[in-house]
């Protein structure tokens, strides 16, 4: 049964599963008031409880407070309301790399009482065009140097009107930043329910038709109330560094409400390579670090170089699979076990994981506390321990697309059905075994084939394609598409170039075929559908 709601645009509300297509949601233990507003609790209820002058964000070269980020987000969130007409339940767009600015507008959002949406800054007007129309969204808050494929997406948008520049560097020299800077430090945050959509996190599934997971107020505390704090046990003394894009759920998590939850701190980088995050470990002696197994890699050469990462206490692992010996070579160097995790955005965050003193390689663990996990058949029954199937989880928070067929291909028998494929073995740990679907994941993107294809099938050059995941031993797999040329249009690496450079061009570079092969014709059943699992086979 739902509470209370503050929303007066009643958009997500309305567009909830039916409650017979809910996974069953266990709450013991995570006992919220009626009314809670999560912008609030990371914010202003940190200054009550004496962190005001505690470091919140470091970023662009400069620390803010608890006391100057709940200002900060308090003058936006008047802005939002008095000059560009937010209401609560409204959807709100924020296009942005990883800055403070970032985090004190999507704070601001959920202080107006509307739905956050964070969108990944590489995504082109196209895919963003999608977003804006699945979740009819009305205004977008945009980083200066971002505007060009928001304005473009504006354009031909019959639901967003709004779009306001913010200055993501340490100048605030832009209009959001400007009108702002009028308010009151101080703003009456809207009373939202605590089971009033927040987030809107969208994730393009395996069709890279986007589907749209709404996460509630109480959400966001859930995660940091039960996986922050049961598995990383933060203190006030962290600093989080990392690479996930705040517009991924585990880049939002990790870098934005686990810190802020707990009166820790976080340090955001723009570009977030593995050496500008060894840089930031080595500056700031970060303690908690959020990445895939790729930048991991990365770490461990520049530790056999004299890289000081002794800061670290904890080095979480999602995104992809972790391969054993990095996870070996890891807790050789440092002494320290690197945790490894799977999570996922229907869910908001990390759910089954190792632990400091409960952790073994090429092992993703036991289950948080408030989840369960099992490993079943088609049909949803639990098979036994050692065979693979389907991996469902059951716990606090689970999937609820909005306006989404789909929700009954991830929710069975009040089960959220991951996607993923385990085993779990005789002691009860799960250990990964595949993607259950075609989805590619690289270096912790997922990334939908069928939408490459799209874009290659978009170019002259090309007659016909199809775009499989191929392992790779530092991104665990790289998006490979097998491309019959049209005719006259030679198979050489001028072409591969060419056809990789129209592909980031059309849709978020990091999609990008990082192997082409030129093939004469693509195996085909005999009603001509592409046969993917025979490109999939070793030659």
């Amino acid at each position: 049964m739902l509470g209370p709601t503050a929303h007066q645009d009643t958009f997500t509300r309305d567009r909830l599963p039916p409650a017979g297509e809910w996974p069953e949601i266990r709450l013991a233990g995570f006992d919220y008031p009626e009314h809670v507003n999560a912008g609030v609790e990371l914010t202003d209820r940190m200054v009550e409880k004496g962190f005001g002058d505690h470091t919140a964000l470091i970023g662009n070269g400069r620390r803010r407070t608890y006391k100057e980020l709940a200002d900060w987000s308090n003058r936006i969130a008047h802005a939002l309301v008095e000059d560009y007409g937010v209401k609560p339940g409204n959807r709100v767009l924020l296009r942005s790399a990883n800055n403070p600015a970032m985090v004190a507008c999507w704070l601001a959002v959920m202080k107006v009482g509307a739905v956050a949406i964070n969108s990944m800054p590489l995504l082109r007007a196209g895919e963003l065009t999608k977003i804006v129309d699945k979740a009819e969204v009305s205004h977008a808050l945009c980083d200066t140097r971002l505007m060009e494929e928001l304005v473009a997406c504006a354009k031909t948008s019959d639901h967003l009107r709004i779009v306001v520049g913010f200055d993501g560097t340490a100048n605030h020299d832009a209009e959001l930043d400007r009108i702002a800077l009028d308010k009151p430090v101080t703003y009456q945050a809207v009373r939202t329910g605590r089971d009033d959509v927040a987030l809107l996190a969208f994730t393009s599934g395996t069709t890279g038709d986007p589907k749209a997971t709404m996460h509630f107020h109480r959400d966001l505390l859930i995660i940091a109330d039960g996986y922050a704090k049961e598995v990383l046990g933060v203190v006030p003394e962290d600093i989080f560094v990392g690479s996930p894009p705040l517009a991924f759920t585990f880049g939002l998590g990790g870098l934005a409400v686990f810190p802020l939850r707990f009166g820790a701190a976080a340090a955001l980088l723009e570009a977030a390579s593995p050496p500008n995050m060894i840089e930031i470990i080595q500056k700031y002696r970060a303690t908690v670090c959020f990445t895939a197994p790729t930048a991991y890699r990365v770490m461990l050469r520049a530790m056999d170089e004299g890289a000081d990462l002794s800061s670290l206490r904890a080095a979480v692992s999602a995104g992809e699979t972790l391969p054993a010996p990095v996870y070996e070579e890891w807790r050789q160097k440092t002494g320290k076990p690197m945790l490894d995790g799977i999570g996922s955005t229907e869910l908001l965050h990390i759910f089954i994981t190792n632990r400091f003193d409960d952790h073994r390689p090429a092992c993703t663990g036991r289950p948080v506390d408030g989840y369960e996990a099992k490993v079943v058949d088609a049909e949803g029954r639990e098979l036994p321990r050692g065979e693979v199937g389907r991996l469902a989880v059951r716990g606090p928070t689970g999937c609820r697309y909005l306006s989404e067929t789909r929700q009954k291909d991830y929710v069975l028998n009040g089960w959220n059905l991951t996607g993923d494929s385990f085993y779990q073995d005789e002691e009860g740990y799960f250990h990964f075994a595949a993607r259950s679907d075609d989805m590619i994941v690289s270096a912790g993107y997922n990334i939908a084939g069928p939408e490459v294809e799209a874009a290659l099938l978009a170019h002259d050059d090309v007659l016909e394609c199809a775009v499989v995941g191929a392992p790779d031993d530092d991104r665990g797999q790289i998006v490979e598409a097998h491309v019959v040329l049209a005719e006259g249009v030679a198979a050489d690496e001028m072409t591969t170039r060419r056809l990789q450079d129209h592909v980031k061009a059309v849709i978020a570079p990091y999609k990008y075929p990082r192997r082409i092969v030129f093939t004469r014709v693509l195996p085909k059943t005999e009603t001509g559908k592409i046969q993917r699992f025979r490109l999939r086979e070793p030659a």
